[in-house]
């Protein structure tokens, strides 16, 4: 019976879509995070009486077809970029990005990924890296015994030296943006690469020409709302529930069907 197909179908689609809830909120504290949701489509009909066909000799046409729909499709599982709360740390080395942008991180195969996941730190050689160790790029060095490390908006990154009251400059963060954010690649990590469906890589400074500004001390938080997050699953439970139902009833509608013929 087409019905019991259909329904799975809608099992299938409303399990995979607890899935993409559930990883949205057992990331709602990771820092930089952005939500997904689930999209689908119906899949295709059989058109038993087409709509607009010649219905008679004399040129009638059918006003309405009949067309038996089989069922519903996952077609992405699109990534939400909208901005996340910043939220205060206090440290010197957390930076969150207000706006548009990622920073750009070189991991250990020497390609580049991208991230807004700010919460950097210092490596044994005084370089600015992510929590992996792979450096912020440009690469960013600390001098040694260096002092009042201060972010500027714009990405510039000063110290006070030894024996010195003058900050000096040692580096700046700079930011890079794609014309397509949902077409990143998540790798894992709080790192996304680029894609042919994200467009190619814009290196660009900070608070300049519509790229994002920093904060220095604030790291981005996830743009999760637990409470929609919790109203999707709710919903995609009743869903689920529903076509479980719907197999249940064709089940039984296919044994009356043989009981007829013992």
């Amino acid at each position: 019976m087409r019905a019991l197909y259909t329904a799975a179908t809608g099992m299938a689609a409303q399990e995979l879509n607890v899935q993409v809830i559930s990883n949205n909120i057992a990331n709602m504290r990771t820092t930089g995070y952005k939500k997904q949701r689930a999209a689908f489509q119906d899949l295709i009909y059989d058109h038993v009486r087409r709509v607009g066909a010649q219905a008679s000799d004399q040129g009638t046409i059918v006003p309405v077809g009949v067309d038996i729909g089989g069922g519903v499709k996952t077609v992405g599982t699109p990534r939400l970029m909208g901005q996340g709360t910043l939220s205060p740390t206090g440290n010197d080395l957390d930076v969150a990005i207000r706006g548009e942008g990622f920073f750009k991180i070189q991991v250990p195969d020497g390609t580049f990924a991208y991230t807004r996941d700010g919460s950097f730190m210092m490596d044994a050689q005084g370089r600015v890296v992510t929590a992996q160790g792979n450096p912020v790029q440009p690469t960013i060095t600390i001098p040694q015994n260096s002092s009042q490390i201060t972010i500027s908006p714009q990405g510039q990154v000063t110290v006070v030296l030894p024996g010195s009251t003058t900050p000096t400059l040692v580096g700046q963060i700079g930011l890079t943006r794609f014309i397509n954010k949902a077409g990143l690649n998540p790798i894992g990590d709080n790192l996304f690469t680029d894609t042919p469906a994200s467009g190619t890589p814009q290196d660009g400074v900070a608070n300049t020409d519509g790229f994002g500004d920093l904060q220095q001390a604030n790291l981005e938080q996830a743009n999760v709302e637990v409470v929609t997050e919790i109203s999707d699953l709710i919903a995609a439970q009743r869903a689920y529930e529903m076509n479980a139902k719907v197999v249940s009833a064709a089940d039984q509608m296919l044994q009356s069907t043989s009981n007829m013929f013992r």
